[in-house]
C-alpha cells in the first residue's frame, strides 16, 4: 500500500496529454466535493521562482530548504545534493496535509507499482503499457486496443467519465 489516502496515477509516454487531461479531470472531481492533491514527477531540472526575486536569491545563496508563504499559498522548495536524495512517492504523499487532501492524483512515476490509468493516443504509435504493468486499472484512449482487455476502457476525450471512474473505483472504494 502506497498510502492511506486514495491515490491514482496517470501513466503515459511523453506527449500523450497527461497534464492537459488532469486539468480537465480535476474540476470534475472538485465538483463532487473532493479536495485534490496533485504530484507531478519531472525528469528534468526546474525553477518555480524567478531570477531576481527574493525567494530565488535566497535559495541560490545556499538555502537547503526555502519556504515561500503568502496569505493564499505556500511552497516548500527542497534542494538535493545527489539524485538519490529524491524522496520516494510514498514519502511525498505522506508529507501532504491529509486535512487538505481527499484524493491524490499522480502524473508520472509510471514504473512504480500503484493504481494507474494508462493514457494512450493511437497517433503517437507507442505500445501500450498495460500488458507489462498489472497496476494499470484502466486505459483512457482515443481508439480501443486491438486485443480485448480485462480492464475498463475509458474515452481519453471524456474527462467527466474519467472523473466518474476515479470517484467510484478509487475514492469511494478507499474512503
Amino acid at each position: 500500500m502506497i498510502s492511506n489516502m486514495p491515490v491514482v496515477g496517470f501513466s503515459a509516454y511523453s506527449g500523450t496529454g497527461k497534464t492537459t487531461l488532469l486539468t480537465r479531470v480535476i474540476p470534475q472531481l472538485k465538483s463532487r466535493g473532493l479536495k485534490i492533491a496533485v504530484i507531478k514527477h519531472a525528469h528534468h531540472h526546474f525553477d518555480l521562482d524567478q531570477p531576481g526575486k527574493d525567494s530565488y536569491v535566497l535559495r541560490k545563496s545556499g538555502a537547503d530548504q526555502t519556504v515561500i508563504c503568502t496569505h493564499t499559498r505556500m511552497v516548500l522548495i527542497s534542494e538535493f545534493d545527489k539524485p538519490e536524495e529524491e524522496p520516494s512517492l510514498e514519502e511525498i504523499i505522506e508529507s501532504l496535509n491529509p486535512a487538505k487532501s481527499d484524493l491524490v492524483l499522480v502524473e508520472g512515476y509510471k514504473h512504480l507499482k500503484f493504481s494507474k490509468i494508462e493514457l494512450h493516443r493511437k497517433a503517437l504509435g507507442k505500445p501500450y503499457l498495460y500488458p507489462n504493468d498489472p497496476a494499470i486499472i484502466a486505459i483512457a484512449c482515443d481508439a480501443p486496443p486491438s486485443q480485448a482487455t480485462e480492464i475498463p476502457i475509458l474515452d481519453i476525450n471524456d474527462p467527466e467519465g474519467i472523473a466518474k471512474f476515479i470517484y467510484e473505483q478509487i475514492y469511494l472504494k478507499k474512503a
